[in-house]
């Protein structure tokens, strides 16, 4: 079993214990989470999973502060959220960008660019602001979400700003979800058309 589990970790590193003790139950060994658990950590495995500190705050920027202490989810169109993440390419890096409405989930509007400017980032918004308009627009505190050109073009809708804060790991977990799905279970293979397809649907 021990052969098997590596081997299967090998091709999917972003399993967890859950996700691999259903696997070794239908190869048919009979095990618990917990005994999973304890063999993962004696080989020293772990999971791929999002890294803190992913994205730095631009110098100089004004702040805004988290407005989801204590909220409850609201209705459609009540919160969108928004991430980049990457993906290693033969030529380098691809960028991704997504928008997402808390409420649905539902992918908004997607780009991807070479370069990590906020261009592709203000895109993505413009495309997403065609379809509605939310009541409060949170992101992380990356330079490309902070930038004045971000900033002022929500202000310029009446949309409230919030970023995350020291604390609040969770606000953006259902696009960090998203890009968990795209990345690791689906990029890896079929790049492009893989991309394409998670976040169109």
């Amino acid at each position: 079993m021990r052969r098997l589990r590596d081997e299967q970790y090998t091709k999917t590193p972003f399993y967890g214990v859950e996700r691999l003790t259903a696997w070794l139950r239908q190869q048919g060994y009979l095990v618990t989470p917990k005994r999973v658990r304890r063999l993962v950590r004696l080989r020293g495995l772990e999971a791929l999973y999002p890294q803190p500190r992913l994205s730095l705050p631009a110098a100089g920027e004004r702040r805004s502060p988290s407005l989801f202490r204590g909220r409850p989810l609201g209705q459609v169109n009540d919160v969108w959220s928004t991430d980049i993440t990457y993906v290693r390419t033969h030529q380098g890096f691809l960028y991704l960008v997504a928008v997402l409405d808390w409420s649905s989930r539902s992918v908004l509007s997607w780009e991807w660019s070479n370069t990590r400017d906020a261009g592709f980032c203000l895109e993505a918004l413009e495309a997403a602001l065609r379809l509605g308009q939310p009541r409060i627009f949170h992101t992380d505190q990356g330079g490309q979400f902070t930038s004045l050109a971000s900033t002022s073009r929500l202000e310029q809708a009446g949309i409230q700003i919030s970023w995350d804060g020291r604390g609040r790991a969770l606000d953006k977990a259902f696009v960090e979800r998203l890009w968990r799905s795209v990345k690791w279970e689906m990029v890896s293979s079929q790049m492009t058309y893989s991309v394409s397809f998670a976040l169109a649907t």
